[in-house]
């Protein structure tokens, strides 16, 4: 019976700390994303140039693109922060949304964007394998003699 409860606390305590990672990468990667938006719209020089690129886009929409999904992934991790099911689930749809835009901007910013790639890959992983608390706890068998 203790052991049983044992690993179920340690359990609890992993899911937790990996819910807390969750949150922080993405509160880290949607902090990166506003300053990456604001540099768009600023049409700051540290973009780079891509001719021939098959997704051109204009810097100053891009920019807005990234600032409203980096503010939304910190709303997100904000919720993730006090472990709402509606956080975890937004957590995984926003991570994909980062890395799918910054795919797209691969060629821009190369190096920004395989690091976005890569904390949002990590806030995807750590989301889904966390195992949410049960309402009640397991109930054992009586043992007959």
């Amino acid at each position: 019976m203790t052991t049983t409860h044992t690993t179920q606390a340690r359990k609890q305590h992993w899911a937790s700390g990996l819910m807390l990672f969750g949150a922080v990468m993405l509160m880290v990667a949607g902090v990166i994303d506003i300053f990456r938006g604001i540099m768009g719209i600023a049409e700051d020089d540290v973009f780079i140039a891509a001719n021939g690129y098959v997704f051109r886009f204009d810097l100053t929409g891009w920019g807005w693109v990234t600032l409203i999904l980096g503010a939304v992934a910190v709303v997100v991790s904000m919720g993730l922060f006090q472990t709402a099911k509606w956080a975890r689930i937004s957590g995984i749809v926003i991570a994909g949304l980062i890395i799918i835009a910054n795919f797209l901007s691969l060629p821009y910013s190369p190096i920004w964007s395989t690091l976005m790639i890569a904390f949002a890959g990590v806030v995807i992983w750590a989301l889904c394998v966390v195992q949410p608390p049960t309402a009640t706890p397991p109930r054992e068998t009586p043992r007959t003699p």
